[in-house]
């Protein structure tokens, strides 16, 4: 939790790590380390973790400097290497699992469908990265949302990277019309930011304080994209 008197505050992050390859095309995974060091949230989605079996001491790296649970959920499976989506949480996870977001034979793509016990209440968290293309982007939109609405929660937050950028594009309408609009501070390129390329909405839209970038030198040495980093309210209004 976040210091001070309001200890209903819960910060929610997400960021594109790039493999932990930085902008000096060094991997370096101390890097990635040291910038959640700064962003220090208590749930984080990673997109882009390479290696989650051949490279899994940067996963107990993670879990022993942040104190932080971790969940995977592999994209890509390649002879060398493998590839896919992380989320880190301070919070038990009572349960989680994987919506399938894979369309025709593009490249494979998931969201990870966690549900955590905050302080005895349950807050369900989607974490994904989504495809190149616009209709498969708009074809997981809906696969995503309509998991979302098979099962209500009290508190959602989706986040990610969306590759979307276009305003008036058809999954960033539908996902407003659900979870109505949020602030969209632009992430990418990480050195000068000019496209919102990663975004994170809470359901009821009241829980949510705030959303930012965070730009130290050290972040945007790290990945191409910058962390995006919410504030959420767990007493906070329930509409509005």
């Amino acid at each position: 939790m976040s210091s001070g008197d309001d200890t209903a505050i819960v910060r929610f992050a997400t960021w594109n790590m790039h493999g932990g390859v930085g902008n000096d095309r060094r991997y370096d995974p101390a890097r990635i380390i040291a910038v959640l060091r700064e962003v220090c949230c208590d749930v984080v989605a990673l997109q882009e973790v390479a290696s989650l079996a051949l490279h899994g001491e940067f996963l107990r790296q993670l879990r022993d400097a942040l104190g932080l649970q971790v969940v995977t959920a592999r994209t890509l499976t390649r002879r060398s290497n493998d590839y896919g989506n992380a989320l880190l949480s301070r919070f038990p996870i009572s349960r989680n699992t994987s919506i399938e977001l894979t369309v025709g034979h593009h490249e494979p793509r998931n969201a990870i469908d966690a549900w955590l016990d905050v302080r005895g209440q349950e807050v369900r968290v989607v974490a994904t990265h989504l495809g190149l293309r616009p209709a498969e982007r708009r074809e997981q939109v809906a696969r995503i949302l309509d998991a979302i609405a098979a099962e209500r929660c009290a508190v959602t937050v989706l986040m990610g990277d969306l590759n979307e950028w276009y305003l008036w594009g058809r999954p960033l309408r539908w996902i407003r019309a659900q979870f109505r609009p949020a602030p969209s501070p632009p992430t990418f390129p990480a050195r000068r930011p000019v496209l919102a390329l990663d975004r994170i909405w809470v359901h009821p839209p009241g829980r949510l304080r705030g959303v930012a970038t965070h730009r130290s030198i050290l972040a945007r040495a790290a990945s191409d994209h910058l962390p995006l980093v919410a504030q959420v309210s767990l007493a906070g209004p329930t509409s509005g």
